[in-house]
């Protein structure tokens, strides 16, 4: 069974900047996506970045420009810079692998255990 950890959340003001990472205990480029997802209190989780084996990325608009989304293969870690943080991105910040079969009923995902990110404003 696949393990993802993330660290590197934490406190921080309006405008400063954190980077979190995921580590896997088993080769990432298994992973088909890789992605981070964010869940604030009393709300639902959404994405925030995602990125393919291929090197393909893909962000939500409201972090457009202000985050960036990694992978680095030879260490199985998958990272996420985020900048010009806003009070609006706390949140537990959920690491995301993704392996896809030949048919979606198979699809498989593998969730970290989150680490929270509050901006204070």
């Amino acid at each position: 069974q696949v393990q993802l950890v993330e660290s590197g959340g934490g406190l921080v003001q309006a405008g400063g900047s954190l980077r979190l990472s995921c580590t896997a205990s088993r080769r990432i480029s298994n992973f088909n996506t890789m992605g981070w997802y964010r869940q604030a209190p009393g709300r639902q989780r959404e994405l925030v970045a995602t990125i393919t084996d291929g090197g393909y990325t893909n962000y939500a608009d409201s972090v457009k420009g202000r985050f960036l989304i990694s992978r680095d293969n030879a260490k199985n870690t998958m990272n996420l810079e985020m900048n010009s943080l806003e009070p609006e991105d706390t949140a537990v910040y959920y690491c995301n692998g993704r392996t896809v079969a030949l048919s979606p009923k198979y699809d498989r995902d593998y969730w970290g255990q989150g680490t929270q990110v509050t901006v204070s404003s």
